[in-house]
């Protein structure tokens, strides 16, 4: 089994990159880290990165099976442990870890297979892959662009309520009653009757004549 040395500038844990790691760091730079487990002996090899991932210093502790699942988050363990399970095939996942902090952090775990000289599967190795970061910045650019499009559903909401309370002279909650209701009678999102009511009220609009063409309006709405 290869030894883990300090991790140059570059490469991965110290050695030169090979083509499995050029395809894992062809992007952005990320915590990466080597392991290997023999199915044989039961036993655990991990680099300082991978170490460092679930929150020990490199010499703190010796890997175990036990112990690396103990650091799994509980609605993934049972997926990580059918992976242990003896394969001729190499495999990837991607789940969630504890460290010894109680941090919930996320990983890419590579591995391929390592064989004997008579062609028996004896180990995996590959790689830990920490993309907690990643995985952040993702969420957070999900909650972004939720956060605009509810802001932009909120404005067109608003204006749709202030062209109803000057037609019909009530207050906010009553115009907002007013689009709820043909929201449930034509079963459309309030946010779409509001675009129309929003988009075509103005014509109608005209506070001096009556209100017959914006009554006839609505009870008529229907969006495309």
């Amino acid at each position: 089994m290869e030894e883990f040395l300090p991790e140059p500038e570059t490469g991965t844990d110290g050695i030169a990159p090979g083509v499995l790691d050029k395809a894992l760091l062809g992007g952005a730079p990320a915590r990466v880290g080597r392991f290997e487990y023999r199915y044989d002996t039961d036993t655990w090899t991990w680099s300082e990165a991978v170490a460092r991932m679930h929150g020990y210093e490199p010499d703190d502790v010796e890997p175990t099976t036990d112990l690396v699942l103990s650091h799994k988050h509980p609605e993934d363990l049972a997926r990580v442990k059918a992976l242990l399970k003896r394969s001729s095939a190499p495999f990837s996942s991607r789940h969630r870890i504890r460290t010894t902090d109680e941090e919930i952090r996320s990983v890419v775990v590579v591995g391929e297979v390592v064989t004997d000289t008579d062609g028996e599967v004896v180990a995996t190795r590959g790689f830990y892959i920490d993309v907690t970061k990643s995985v952040r910045d993702e969420v957070q650019r999900e909650i972004g662009e939720k956060l605009q499009t509810i802001l932009a559903d909120r404005a067109i909401i608003e204006q749709a309520k202030g062209m109803l309370m000057a037609a019909y002279q009530v207050d906010a909650d009553a115009a907002f009653d007013i689009l709820r209701w043909r929201s449930q009678e034509l079963n459309i999102k309030v946010h779409d009757i509001a675009k129309e009511v929003a988009a075509k009220l103005p014509l109608l609009l005209n506070l001096e004549s009556s209100r017959a063409p914006v009554d006839h309006f609505l009870m008529t709405l229907a969006t495309d």
